[in-house]
């Protein structure tokens, strides 16, 4: 997508450890005109896919998620990092956090996502594929399918991508980062 291409490029900042820092426009301060076209962008892509639900998790994809959920009309639920006391009937899995390089307990009420759901899961970023391996457990758990997976942004040199591919799940990135060596933003043609 061209207009995040751009965005990246532009207002990107990329730190050692392979960390690319879009907090200007995506996940602290946001864009909401930014964010809207990559929600259209999603729709587009996941076009005629039979969903009934939108899935993400707190807190980066909240935003992207909500906006697609918008357009389509549809329900988002987000997976909680840590358990709230008034959650009962609860779906947990553990996920790594590579950028806060922390493992977290995320759950999901039983409530919100349930069997014959067909799921499709939005995020920011798809680096090692932990949140989307996540998510996948928790579908299973819930018996629901997993129609889908949307990254706003893949770090292609993480592998995750490749990985969640590999299970067949439809996997749409909006931009795909080649890599970051020597802090240089080098975007992948797709």
């Amino acid at each position: 997508m061209k207009a995040l291409k751009d965005r990246i490029l532009k207002d990107g900042r990329c730190f050692p450890g392979g960390i690319l820092k879009v907090d200007n426009f995506i996940n602290h301060q946001m864009d909401p005109i930014l964010m809207k076209s990559m929600a259209v962008e999603f729709v587009r892509r996941f076009a005629g896919t039979k969903i009934n639900k939108i899935l993400t998790v707190e807190a980066s994809g909240i935003a992207p998620a909500i906006m697609v959920g918008y357009l389509l009309e549809l329900p988002v639920v987000f997976a909680k990092k840590c358990k709230p006391s008034t959650m009962e009937n609860m779906l947990v899995t553990e996920v790594f956090s590579f950028t806060k390089n922390q493992t977290y307990t995320i759950c999901v009420s039983k409530d919100y996502l349930q069997s014959g759901d067909k799921v499709l899961f939005i995020d920011d970023f798809l680096a090692n594929g932990n949140a989307g391996k996540g998510m996948i457990d928790l579908v299973k758990q819930a018996d629901a399918e997993l129609v889908g997976m949307g990254f706003l942004i893949e770090k292609d040199f993480q592998k995750g991508g490749e990985m969640l591919r590999q299970t067949g799940i439809h996997v749409e990135s909006l931009a795909v980062i080649e890599s970051l060596d020597n802090c240089e933003i080098k975007l992948k043609d797709i």
